[in-house]
C-alpha cells in the first residue's frame, strides 16, 4: 500500500518550492551591487569608444568618385 500524505501540506510545500525557485532566479538577475553595475557600464562605454575610434571616416580619399564627387 502507498504512503499516506496530507494533500494540504504537499500543496503548500510545492508552492514554497516554486517561490524559492523564483526568488533564486530574481537574485541572479537583479542581485548586482551598484559598483558592479557601474563597472559594467564603464566597460561598455570604453568598448564603444574604442570601437568608434577605429571607424574610418566618411570623407577619405578612397570615398571619392572618379568624376570628382563623393560616394
Amino acid at each position: 500500500m502507498g504512503e499516506v500524505i496530507n494533500l494540504r501540506q504537499a500543496r503548500k510545500a510545492r508552492a514554497r518550492a516554486g517561490k524559492e525557485a523564483q526568488a533564486q532566479e530574481n537574485r541572479a538577475r537583479f542581485g548586482r551591487t551598484g559598483a558592479e553595475k557601474q563597472r559594467d557600464a564603464d566597460t561598455a562605454e570604453r568598448d564603444d569608444r574604442r570601437h568608434e575610434g577605429h571607424r574610418i571616416g566618411p570623407h577619405t580619399e578612397d570615398d571619392k568618385d572618379p568624376d570628382g564627387g563623393t560616394a
